[in-house]
């Protein structure tokens, strides 16, 4: 049986793992962007009246709504990435003690311990 990688090795894959995942996700919904605003350019439909259902408008701020939440989420794994780079990762950014493995495991994003969590 091959031996388990280092915990830092785990992190730095499941790290890099949600990084590839959230920049596909991310190329996606922009490229999903671009096409309702091209659809909702190259329309003359009175969008504000439609009894069908939801306007384009209101469809362009929900998909910019969730975009934006996964650029947040992309910058937040980003940093984590960093401070695997530079020797910070798994530290806590107020007391300086070791994270849990349990609470990287769950959160590879964490910043600080459970203590101060909250």
């Amino acid at each position: 049986m091959p031996a388990e990688p280092p915990p830092d090795a785990r992190a730095a894959a499941r790290v890099t793992d949600e990084r590839d995942a959230l920049r596909e996700r991310l190329a996606t919904m922009e490229r999903d962007m671009e096409r309702l605003v091209a659809a909702s350019r190259d329309s003359n439909a009175d969008d504000e009246h439609d009894p069908e259902g939801q306007t384009i408008a209101y469809e362009r701020s929900q998909l910019a709504a969730l975009t934006d939440g996964v650029r947040r989420r992309l910058a937040e794994v980003e940093a984590a990435a960093d401070r695997l780079r530079e020797g910070g990762y798994g530290r806590c950014d107020v007391c300086g003690e070791p994270i849990p493995a349990a609470r990287l495991e769950a959160r590879p994003t964490a910043r600080t311990c459970v203590e101060h969590a909250g």
